[in-house]
């Protein structure tokens, strides 16, 4: 027992135990995506990055050990007043990372509360610039807007904010039900301009409809017309044609003596009848000299046809 006692206390193993000792404090591991602030004498030395890294013992230290993933931050509820003198009450979530860890932890002592209060500040301060109707409208714009804003602030503490989103935006209840009204005054108004364009065009439809019957009868009518006229032209000229065919075919058969007779005959008798039609219609009837025999007044009728058949 005493020789073990010995062996313990002995310069050797005493030299091996602070050498272990050194080693472990010299010896340094940092995980990817970190970064160590190193301290000698309470001084700003370097920064050490991922992987294996030395530092002096006992006069070097950690100062901060900062991460460079980018982080989200809860932006507590706040209260904001438009432009057109509404109070909202706004929250949203902060994106950033850390891009100098010197800057983060000489820059500013916290650098999360820091940025978090100035992405309130600018928020109300981007809202007081519009308002109710566009922070709705315009939300995308409201936050390209905060994280510019913010940017150029928290450069000094080697922040990059990479985007700031909205959550929600609630006006007071007033307000609230005014927008209700609003909107459903507004789907009313849209009702009735539909209604409306629908019998609008329901009517256009149907002064168009009456419009083609107007111009489709109009069109039959005159092609009936066409029709009809084409019709009574082809008649009269078959009618003509028929009369000159029988006016030829008289004249040829007139020229011949068994025409010649014939003629006479028809005078005759067409003498006969008017001799007839003239004693219906008259109680007295004067007749020159010579006229009462047909065949005298026929024998007139001939020469005067054969005078003019000479001429």
């Amino acid at each position: 027992m005493e020789v073990l006692l010995d062996f313990l206390v002995t310069p050797q193993l005493f030299l091996l135990v602070l050498v272990v000792i050194v080693l472990k404090i010299s010896i340094k591991f940092v995980p990817q995506n970190r970064a160590f602030v190193i301290e000698r004498f309470g001084k700003y030395q370097s920064t050490k990055e991922a992987g294996l890294n030395f530092i002096f013992p006992f006069i070097d230290r950690v100062a901060a050990d900062r991460s460079l993933k980018e982080q989200a931050v809860d932006v507590p509820e706040q209260s904001a007043i438009t432009k057109d003198n509404i109070s909202l009450h706004v929250d949203g979530v902060l994106y950033f990372r850390v891009l100098d860890p010197y800057k983060a932890t000489y820059g500013v002592d916290d650098y999360v509360f820091a940025v978090t209060q100035l992405a309130q500040t600018t928020m109300r301060s981007e809202l007081g610039k519009m308002e109710l109707d566009k922070t709705f409208e315009e939300r995308d714009q409201l936050n390209t807007n905060i994280v510019a804003s913010i940017n150029e602030a928290s450069g000094p503490w080697g922040i990059q904010v990479l985007r700031y989103e909205i959550k929600d935006i609630v006006p007071p209840n007033s307000v609230m039900e005014a927008m209700e009204a609003q909107m459903k005054a507004e789907r009313v108004k849209r009702a009735q301009i539909l209604e409306s364009e629908g019998d609008r065009q329901a009517a256009i439809n149907r002064a168009e409809g009456a419009k083609q019957s107007v111009v489709l009868a109009a069109e039959a009518d005159k092609a009936e017309q066409v029709l009809k006229a084409e019709g009574e032209a082809q008649a009269i000229l078959a009618v003509a044609e028929a009369q000159a065919e029988a006016l030829r075919k008289v004249g040829a058969a007139a020229d011949t003596e068994e025409g010649q007779k014939a003629i006479q005959l028809d005078l005759a008798t067409k003498a006969i009848e008017a001799k007839q039609a003239i004693a219906r219609e008259s109680s007295i009837v004067l007749l020159p000299d010579g006229s009462t025999d047909a065949a005298s007044m026929v024998t007139q009728a001939m020469a005067i046809i054969n005078k003019m058949n000479k001429g």
